[in-house]
């Protein structure tokens, strides 16, 4: 069961096309809610791939986290996903022409 919060970040979360990217600071404004927050929400993510938990990232054009790990085997995979969608991935950031404001 997921909570009415959580419910909020992923629709918010859909909004982002393919090709894009948004920030978890980004989702937490509109949601008067905290960054860490809505990590939490995207971390436990029962909906993926429709919910694209992989579209978010850090407002400096970081990776973040993904599947609950910071590092390792599931952010590589992040970082695949985005390269697939066309999302340019270098040095472990993402520049900021590729970020909407969902």
């Amino acid at each position: 069961m997921i909570t009415p919060f959580q419910r909020r970040v992923y629709e918010l979360a859909k909004q982002v096309p393919r090709g894009k990217v948004t920030s978890y600071s980004t989702i937490a404004k509109k949601l008067k809610s905290s960054p860490r927050a809505v990590g939490q929400a995207l971390r436990v993510n029962p909906f993926a791939p429709v919910v694209p938990c992989h579209r978010v990232v850090k407002s400096d054009g970081s990776i973040g986290g993904f599947g609950g790990e910071v590092k390792g085997r599931k952010i590589e995979e992040k970082i695949r996903m985005l390269r697939r969608e066309g999302v340019e991935v270098k040095q472990g950031r993402i520049d900021k022409k590729f970020f909407i404001h969902a």
